[in-house]
């Protein structure tokens, strides 16, 4: 996993997570990037469950720079495969991203 390309736009007031970007290059991919908003440099980590609640793929960003990440040259990317490096069905799946002491789970649905 790259780490992200630091931003150099204003620093955040807050830590955010902004909704997830479907890769556009094929339509049958499962990729997609998943921008966020740091308001201090901390530690990154986005983990990707299924209906079921479980984990089946963390993505482990390390230590990022304050600054918005939300292109997809900078977002955090995740492939559509799940730990074992098997593609994920389509279905409806959840991300969260652990930021310092910041939390946010949100919903996507992978479509083949």
């Amino acid at each position: 996993m790259t780490k992200p390309k630091r931003n150099t736009s204003p620093r955040r007031k807050y830590t955010e997570l902004v909704s997830h970007k479907p890769a556009r290059r094929r339509c049958s991919t499962h990729q997609t990037w998943i921008p966020f908003g740091l308001s201090q440099d901390t530690k990154v980590t986005v983990g990707i469950y299924d209906v079921q609640g479980q984990r089946i793929r963390q993505l482990q960003l390390g230590q990022v720079a304050a600054g918005r990440y939300v292109t997809a040259d900078q977002a955090a990317y995740w492939d559509g495969k799940n730990e074992t490096g098997e593609v994920v069905s389509s279905g409806t799946y959840f991300y969260q991203i652990e930021a310092g002491d910041y939390t946010e789970t949100r919903k996507m649905v992978i479509l083949k």
